[in-house]
């Protein structure tokens, strides 16, 4: 390490998660021709191997590295849309209708869910997000998005495995994002955008400023408010289950037709409004030259509102019941036009991250850490009711809060040796202890109250068909199997009961692990590289994983690398703690959906096993090329996956053993029985369950193709990128004990298997243009709902983003652009989607639009 440069400047030691210092620069697609591998321009790499610096060419993995600039020049301001855009292996999908995920979105990196890469912040592991999203991989991963992009000096992406190096959670690859650090400076910015829809009008104040300690520390603080309005592009809802313009047009609904008079669509699909403050503070004192103490944390708050999907008139929530004095009542009375739920997220994140860091001597450096991450989400429902209460029912609930806490120390130390080959050889080794907690916190009671209404004939008007002594009902109503009578409606606040006390409570585990990494250039052309880390979970066995990678130079020029390592993500406490009551559509209509922890009587009665970490093996081989103005890369990988959490197919719930369909239920498992005696509260109104399970094995398989050319001419300079990826992921054995054949097919085709982003970007002095093209390739998606199954194909889309800047001199940037210039929309689903939605909202593909927008930047 360069000892001139000050302790401040220095690049980050890794600790916590990290496992030491990682370090080699910037990959072939951010770095223009004339940058050099310098810490003063923000282009060392702390993440890939351990020990001394090394250029790009000499990196043995993969990485991506982009500046301040590159983060810039993105038009989104949520930072996980800012590296959906630059990254194409990283995929983003928009879910209006997803219970938390609407508010925090997961994301993946190869085709791998979130939680299984690693994110970083100055180095640091990342805490995770208190949400759990339900079905799927039930990912559970750190909230990218409350980190503002104005705080940022760089983003670095490794796309290889390194849970040897950081442990856990490292199987697809690290995003490690680097703080602004200077000492001096102030930058505001302001912008303002709306899609061409005319909706979801958008702007955001943000602001960063460099304070000096003497001269032998800084404080860099930045702060953003960012506001957005919702988007809808919906049609009116009309299946043939129910018609909203055709049950208004009945003139004995007249009530109904007033309520919903004017409304363009009584269930919305797309973007949930949001606010947001997000606050980041990173600081830096040198006590010696040979010591210094850093800090850095975060505050960020958001409250984000969606939907649930909409009730109409007798569609099981909305149905007459019989009261206690005899008389019917209906919902309708609460909301004449029938309901849409509004759903509200309040999400708070915090961190802190502290240590000392500096050299023992010339050639043994050390990093002593501790951090603490804290992430909670408030959950608020509105315009809805629990039904079991009937007229007693509220309006509004609070149904619980999910909160995740993360406390660890580490000690990291790098030490090199001269041992007489062509470079030092360097070791890194240390130790870490890891707490975490997740904890779901009761609701209030009446978002989980079974009230009397959750069972037919409540107070006993009948029996057998009969009037009971006293009975205000007649024998003809008794008989009636269909009268309001025997009505059972659901329990809970309707779209998201509460947490009640049985399903609410704190889950807790702490783990330790150890490594070593050793690395050096053995001759002038071959680098190696070598890691061991053990772990022990007081919840899971112990792990040792390994990892070697190395690099050989053809020419000056060309040379080629690779990598095989072993891997494994221990299941988190909230995975295997949550639960969940929520409204899907399995086959198109709407039903009551059960998530209950494997561990737990519910799932266990279902036949759910305990979780068990799922572990990988990757392979990555590479040829890189540095010809001056001209960088490439391609590189491709393969991950095999074993004992992979995924949630199972739903299975439905049935009264009658008799009536149980074939594949899961074939032991008759979807027995409401089997729910009752394992204690759920309102068992009779639920339509499904489902559970977490160490699934299926998968092999994922792909290649990544980076290419950079820059020119200089007589009207400026241009720099051209190109990104690609392509990326499959099958399973690797039978599955059908746990998946239909509609989950099947859709695992492995539904997103698309390329993605590309191409970049020109031209500097003519005050002059700035990027644009930019983004390309999804075809995917193919199946219907169930009628054997056998039928197919759609989506084709491949175009997306052109355009951004044209001036500079007023030295201090002030204008900046005007349009996001899908062209209005592009991937094609409208041709079956499967009821309710109003046209698109298929969980593509990766987005389906919201053109936007157009400006924003001015000032620099003091």
């Amino acid at each position: 390490m360069d000892q001139e440069i000050s302790m401040h400047k220095r690049s980050f030691v890794s600790s916590l998660a990290l496992a030491g210092s990682l370090l080699f620069p910037v990959a072939a697609m951010a770095q223009t021709a004339d940058e050099d591998p310098s810490e003063e321009d923000g282009t060392i790499v702390v993440t890939g191997l351990r020990g001394n610096d090394r250029t790009v060419a000499d990196s043995p993995v993969p990485i991506d590295v982009f500046s301040t600039d590159d983060l810039n020049a993105v038009s989104y301001t949520d930072t996980n849309d800012v590296l959906k855009t630059l990254v194409p292996s990283y995929t983003l999908s928009r879910n209006p209708i997803s219970d938390g995920s609407s508010f925090i979105r997961p994301a993946t990196l190869r085709g791998m869910p979130t939680d299984k890469t690693l994110v970083l912040v100055n180095s640091k592991r990342r805490h995770r997000a208190a949400l759990v999203t339900i079905g799927g991989s039930g990912t559970q991963g750190p909230d990218i998005a409350t980190i503002p992009s104005i705080a940022l000096k760089s983003v670095q992406v490794l796309r290889d495995g390194a849970a040897a190096q950081y442990g856990s959670d490292a199987i697809a690859g690290v995003i490690n994002f680097l703080l602004k650090d200077s000492p001096t400076g102030i930058s505001l910015e302001a912008e303002a955008g709306q899609f061409y829809e005319g909706d979801g009008f958008e702007y955001r104040f943000a602001g960063n400023i460099g304070l000096g300690l003497g001269d032998r520390g800084f404080v860099n603080v930045s702060a953003e408010y960012y506001n957005a309005e919702n988007t809808n592009r919906a049609e009116q809802y009309c299946e043939s289950w129910f018609c909203v313009d055709d049950y208004a047009a009945d003139p004995a609904n007249a009530e109904y037709a007033a309520a919903v008079d004017g409304i363009k669509t009584v269930q919305p699909w797309g973007r949930p409004s949001m606010e947001a403050v997000r606050t980041f503070v990173n600081a830096g004192y040198e006590l010696s030259d040979k010591a210094e103490l850093y800090a850095f944390g975060n505050y960020s708050w958001s409250t984000s509102t969606g939907n649930f999907f909409y009730r109409y008139p007798n569609n099981g929530t909305i149905e007459d019941i019989r009261l206690a004095d005899g008389s019917i009542w209906s919902p309708l009375e609460f909301f004449p036009g029938g309901f849409t739920p509004q759903f509200t997220g309040d999400v708070t994140d915090l961190s802190m991250v502290g240590g000392l860091r500096g050299d023992l001597t010339d050639t043994f450096t050390y990093d002593f850490s501790a951090r603490y991450g804290r992430s909670k989400i408030a959950y608020t429902l509105v315009n809805t009711i629990n039904p079991s209460m009937g007229p007693d029912s509220p309006t509004s609930f609070k149904p619980g809060d999910l909160i995740n806490d993360e406390l660890q120390f580490q000690a990291d130390f790098v030490k090199s040796f001269d041992v007489g080959l062509a470079g030092d050889l360097d070791f890194a080794f240390g130790g870490t202890y890891f707490e975490e907690g997740y904890e779901l916190v009761e609701g209030d009671p009446d978002s989980y109250f079974a009230g009397p209404y959750s069972g037919a004939d409540p107070y006993g008007f009948c029996d057998a068909g009969v009037p009971t002594t006293g009975s205000p009902l007649t024998a003809a109503e008794c008989a009636d199997g269909d009268d309001p009578v025997y009505t059972v409606v659901g329990v809970g606040s309707n779209g998201f009961p509460g947490y009640s006390p049985e399903f609410s409570g704190t889950y807790n585990r702490h783990s330790y692990a150890f490594y070593g990494d050793l690395s050096a250039d053995v001759t002038s052309t071959f680098f190696l590289q070598g890691a061991l880390r053990y772990e022990n979970y007081s919840d899971f066995d112990s792990q040792l994983i390994y990892k070697i990678a190395g690099r050989f130079e053809l020419t000056p020029e060309v040379a080629l690398r690779a990598s095989h390592g072993t891997g494994f993500r221990a299941p988190t406490p909230g995975q295997q703690g949550t639960t969940n009551v929520s409204t899907r559509l399995p086959n198109g209509l709407p039903v009551a959906t059960g998530l209950f922890p494997a561990s737990s009587a519910v799932a266990q009665a279902l036949g759910a096993t305990p979780l068990k970490p799922e572990k990988s093996t990757n392979w990555a081989w590479g040829v890189t090329g540095d010809f001056g103005n001209f960088t490439m890369s391609v590189d491709f990988y393969r991950i095999a996956l074993k004992d992979r959490l995924n949630a199972i197919s739903t299975i439905n719930v049935v009264s009658d053993c008799d009536t149980a369909t074939a594949g899961t239920q074939t032991d008759c498992l979807g027995y409401v029985g089997n729910l009752i005696d394992a204690g759920v509260v309102g068992a009779e109104s639920i339509g499904g369950v489902f559970y977490f399970t160490n699934a299926f094995d998968t092999i994922t398989k792909g290649v990544d193709i980076v290419g950079s050319y820059k020119t200089t001419w007589s009207a400026g300079t241009t720099t051209f990128t190109a990104a690609m990826n392509y990326n499959e992921t099958s399973f690797d054995g039978p599955v059908d004990d746990l998946f239909n054949d509609e989950d099947q097919y859709d695992f492995e085709n539904f997103d698309p298997k390329w993605k590309g982003v191409f970049t020109i970007a031209h500097d003519a002095g005050p002059l700035g243009i990027v644009a930019r093209a983004n390309y999804f390739g075809k995917s193919t998606n199946s219907d169930g709902s009628n054997a056998p199954l039928v197919y759609q194909t989506y084709g491949s889309e175009w997306m052109f983003d355009l951004e044209g800047s001036y500079d007023f001199g030295d201090m002030f940037t204008l900046s005007v652009g349009a996001r899908n210039l062209f209005d592009n929309y991937p094609d409208k689903a041709d079956f499967e989607y009821c309710c109003g939605r046209v698109y298929n909202s969980g593509s990766t593909v987005d389906w919201m639009g053109g936007y157009y927008y400006a924003k001015i930047r000032a620099s003091f």
